[in-house]
């Protein structure tokens, strides 16, 4: 998941000028944890996530190269950029890619649809202009509710292994964490997004690097699908989804962006169900109601009910 920028919203164009990117962007990001369960078929888990990350850097260093954009300069910009790579790339990919092999793809999916929430809990503490509004509360605290009922927190078996599930928490934790730093650090900053993006997918795929080399072994037997899975990741699902989700941004001002939020898990549930013949325990969709509704709240696309005071005077409770 990409950055979105902290600015004001603008007015939103019509749908046919951004309809096509976000039907897009909205395909590709659901059907990523599809394709993660595909390479990891011939990959480990750090081998998906780096291929990941190196596959993406390039592409968004070929769109760099074609654009005469330069990458950033100076060692401070490359030191956040190192840490944004950490948080929204290198861990996040590599624990979504462990916990496929623990859990569905379709529970994977879900899980990430709760990003939005980590992003405000760590928010409200990094960024100084997020404030604790009633919706912002009320949606963490359902939205973490949701993610109890998606657990199967009454039967820690029902909801697949609760170690796959709690690797998908952290991940979007990273996000939470990752995402705040990002708009604290660099958003301001004067280089082109093609130019930083391309910046952290590089430091992340130098750091995968590095643990794919300590940490494992050379695949003995790739096959043509697991190889396509991961150009379909990295190219596609990375670095065009990137540019894809800067575009959306731009162009409608974050909010029709962030509605990508509601849209992914349905994609990524009909592919694991209907493509990899995996199950779907009903307390996952519940669940994922849920987690949406308090994303929604947070998000500010709704609010909690009016009620009417004993003055007559109407407010939010």
């Amino acid at each position: 998941m990409a950055t979105t920028h902290p600015s004001a919203e603008r007015h939103t164009p019509p749908p046919r000028e951004w309809l096509g990117a976000w039907v897009g962007l909205t395909v590709v990001w659901g059907f990523v944890f599809y394709f993660i369960k595909l390479a990891l078929e011939s990959f480990e888990p750090v081998q998906v996530a780096f291929g990941r990350c190196f596959l993406g850097a390039l592409t968004l260093l070929l769109v760099a190269a074609a654009t005469r954009t330069r990458l950033p300069r100076g060692r401070v910009v490359w030191i956040d950029l190192a840490v944004v790579a950490l948080l929204l790339n290198t861990l996040p990919y590599l624990l979504f890619a462990w916990a496929e092999t623990r859990v569905s793809s379709v529970l994977a999916g879900i899980w990430n649809a709760a990003t939005p929430l980590f992003v405000l809990a760590f928010g409200l503490l990094i960024t100084p202009w997020e404030k604790a509004t009633r919706e912002k509360l009320v949606g963490l605290a359902i939205g973490f509710l949701g993610a109890l009922v998606v657990l199967g927190f009454w039967d820690l078996g029902n909801g697949g292994d609760p170690l796959g599930s709690l690797a998908c928490i952290a991940a979007t934790a990273c996000y939470g964490i990752g995402m705040p730093y990002t708009r604290r650090r660099l958003v301001h900053r004067a280089e082109p997004a093609v130019s930083l993006m391309s910046g952290q997918l590089l430091m992340s795929s130098l750091q995968l690097g590095v643990l794919t080399l300590l940490f494992s072994s050379a695949p003995s037997d790739v096959t043509p699908v697991a190889a396509w899975s991961m150009v379909f990741l990295g190219v596609l699902g990375t670095g065009w989804a990137f540019l894809l989700n800067f575009r959306l941004i731009a162009d409608t001002g974050g909010v029709v962006a962030a509605s990508v939020t509601y849209a992914m898990p349905v994609v990524s549930t009909a592919a694991g169900v209907l493509l990899l013949g995996e199950a779907l325990t009903w307390n996952q969709p519940v669940g994922a109601l849920i987690v949406l509704s308090g994303v929604a709240l947070v998000q500010g696309l709704a609010r909690v009910p009016l009620r009417r005071t004993g003055d007559g005077i109407r407010d939010h409770g």
